[in-house]
């Protein structure tokens, strides 16, 4: 089974349960179910599982991890700002910090256009708040809004010479 609609579908098929049937017991309007089940509307894990619970089943989501599809170039990226968030403390933040804003203004010079821009700023926020989290999620995070905030990373040199080539010789 592969989506959440498919699960519904199953269920309601195991138990000879009917839209207007699960409609009733869960509260669901009876369209709104039929919208899910022709995949025009996307359940939440938290809908499916109530969903379910009216026909005596409960949700039970198995996790495993894939490796991230990453380009060669969002890869060395990843890597190099990984060997960044090892070493980010409030301590070399600071330190960082006048780097950090050479390289916001340097970039705000040369960069238009979205969502370069808006990346631009939520850096900027992340540094002057010393939003260590925040950071740390820009610099290692694998979700497209990831990717594209380290497109535009203020974080140049602040890696050694030697740090940044013993990353890059590694084989991806």
């Amino acid at each position: 089974m592969s989506g959440r609609s498919d699960v519904l579908r199953a269920v309601m098929c195991e138990t000879h349960t009917t839209q207007s049937e699960l409609a009733r017991l869960s509260g669901v309007r009876q369209p709104s179910i039929s919208q899910c089940l022709s995949g025009k509307v996307e359940l939440s894990d938290e809908q499916l599982a109530r969903l379910l619970s009216c026909m005596g089943y409960r949700l039970e989501i198995t996790r495993q991890p894939v490796r991230a599809e990453l380009t060669r170039s969002e890869r060395r990226s990843w890597q190099l700002h990984l060997e960044l968030a090892k070493h980010l403390t409030r301590s070399t933040l600071k330190q960082w910090q006048p780097a950090i804003e050479r390289n916001l203004q340097r970039l705000r010079s040369g960069v238009t256009g979205q969502p370069h821009v808006r990346n631009l700023d939520r850096w900027e926020s992340l540094v002057e708040h010393s939003d260590l989290g925040g950071l740390r999620r820009a610099l290692t995070g694998l979700g497209r809004d990831c990717i594209q905030m380290r497109e535009v990373s203020p974080m140049a040199g602040l890696l050694s010479d030697e740090q940044r080539n013993r990353i890059l010789r590694t084989p991806n």
